[in-house]
């Protein structure tokens, strides 16, 4: 018997799981599709404190998620690293109408009318920097925008900014890290596989899967629903239980780019309407912008980003560039659905992003649910799911995943200099671009996938765009991979490279390997 079935294979279900396991416990984690397939791979792929959180007074959320910034950048200086933020000033900056801010400086300066003035944002800024004990990365800074190369590519009435720092992370990679450092550690993942059903039992559950094998019945001690945009449904329709929480279903859709700058830091962009979207460098040649929010009624499998959206994130990112953006500069979009906790807000921007977890005992037997919860967070939201899960495992060991590196990013957060010259040493017939692609995906597990290669030939057949039979070889085996679109669209963003025909070879290729 299991100690914990966790249902969901996003960042927290994976997230709880190696933490679980580092404790001894025994855990076995199903997942419907692919790791990450869902809302895990579609986010705005920052580690960030949230710094428009901190006009709803979100407070503790902005602090828990500053602190986390360092100490996962520490752990995964590979798929991390640090970015800095050019937030460009402008008299027609505007509040959300319906934030806890706007309405207290409505009261106190009403002839602001709604205007967001630059000494809140540096106030902000202030408090940003403070609230998180910043240890690595550096502080806010003003700028000017006419002299600053920032500046460039922005309309010229834009002369002053801030500049502020927060990381960049491989999200999905992120998730699969820590399914592999769970399974390192006992964990059973099984992926392609859905829960029928979970009944209490003697005090515990009996859980049916269908996957590829069949059918199968696991017993477990605690049922874990980290189900995502479906935690309801396991609610509902695999547990047949009753919770008084409820989550909001927000769609966040982002567009891709061909790259509008040269230089490597981000804008934070202010919208008259109140809203912020991020301009971020991308995969080297392409600029990610994002994103939206909207409620989403649909399921949350359906989730696409709309030409309304689209147009929409155009619209405002051209309202700050130079040269206006059309659709036509649209390389790649996606969408997924967050799973925010229902705290009863009029809009979807305004929503918490903090998650609540529920410990509740249907039948008799114990279920946690974990609603809402942001990718920073996800290895505090661990810490507290086994807070929470403490009182029936007497003896549980304690919290021992801060500082710990995932799988290939055991060197310093500094290092990738560093790394990079080994690899090219080692294997000095790589071109850069697939060295530096390689040490963002990989780390120090670049040189397991290389072995002792000692050409491009001994790599294997060449799929186009550096992704090699030997890579996929080392996706399949150690990271679950079994379609094209696992590799192309969740271990890599290689998609945006490989033409259509060449992924269907990719996804034949591999279907045979099977």
């Amino acid at each position: 018997m299991a100690d914990l079935f966790i249902i969901g294979g996003g960042i927290n279900g994976c997230g709880i799981a190696r933490d679980a396991a580092g404790r001894g416990l025994a855990v076995v984690l199903a997942e419907q599709g692919d790791l990450a397939q869902a809302t895990s791979s579609a986010s705005t792929k920052l580690f960030h404190g949230g710094l428009r959180y901190l006009e709803y007074f979100e407070f503790r959320l902005v602090r828990e998620a500053l602190e986390e910034r360092e100490t996962l950048l520490a752990a995964m200086p590979h798929i991390s690293w640090p970015l800095r933020f050019v937030l460009p000033l402008h008299q027609d900056m505007r509040f959300e109408t319906d934030t806890p801010a706007s309405r207290l400086l409505s009261r106190a300066m009403p002839w602001m009318k709604g205007r967001r003035p630059a000494w809140m944002i540096r106030l902000g800024l202030f408090l940003y920097d403070t609230m998180g004990g910043r240890r690595i990365l550096p502080a806010t800074r003003a700028v000017d925008l006419r002299r600053d190369p920032a500046g460039r590519p922005l309309q010229p009435q834009f002369t002053r900014a801030f500049e502020y720092s927060d990381c960049w992370v491989q999200d999905s990679r992120l998730v699969v890290l820590n399914a592999r450092d769970a399974a390192a550690r006992g964990v059973r993942i099984l992926t392609r596989t859905r829960v029928v059903s979970a009944t209490p039992e003697d005090g515990g559950w009996r859980v049916e899967t269908e996957g590829p094998a069949g059918r199968a019945t696991h017993r477990a001690r605690v049922l874990v629903n980290a189900g995502g945009p479906w935690v309801q449904q396991v609610i509902r329709d695999i547990a047949h239980a009753d919770s008084p929480a409820s989550i909001r279903l927000v769609r966040g859709s982002h567009i891709v780019t061909r790259r509008l700058y040269d230089h490597d830091r981000c804008y934070f962009f202010q919208g008259a309407d109140g809203r912020i979207i991020f301009a971020i460098p991308y995969e080297q040649d392409f600029t990610l912008i994002g994103t939206t929010d909207q409620d989403h009624a649909g399921a949350p499998g359906t989730a696409r980003c709309t030409d309304q959206e689209r147009d929409y994130l155009l619209r405002f990112a051209s309202d700050y560039f130079a040269t206006p953006l059309t659709p036509a500069d649209v390389v790649w979009s996606y969408s997924g659905v967050r799973p925010l906790y229902d705290d009863g807000a009029s809009s979807a921007t305004a929503a918490t992003r903090d998650y609540v977890l529920r410990l509740d005992q249907p039948g008799g037997a114990p279920m946690l649910n974990v609603f809402g919860g942001k990718i920073t967070t996800y290895r505090r939201l661990a810490e507290s799911a086994l807070a929470k899960l403490a009182p029936l495992f007497p003896g549980l060991r304690g919290g021992w995943t801060a500082g710990v590196a995932l799988p290939g990013g055991d060197f310093p957060v500094d290092g990738v200099p560093a790394l990079a010259a080994r690899l090219r040493a080692a294997y000095p017939w790589l071109a850069d671009s697939h060295v530096t692609r390689l040490i963002r995906h990989y780390g120090t597990d670049s040189f397991a996938i290389l072995g002792e290669a000692r050409g491009p030939a001994d790599l294997g057949r060449d799929f186009g765009a550096t992704l090699t039979e030997a890579e996929l070889r080392w996706l399949m085996r150690q990271e679950w991979a079994q379609r094209a679109e696992d590799v192309v669209w969740r271990r890599t963003r290689l998609g945006l490279r490989l033409t259509p025909a060449q992924i269907e070879t990719l996804d034949g290729w591999m279907q045979a390997q099977g």
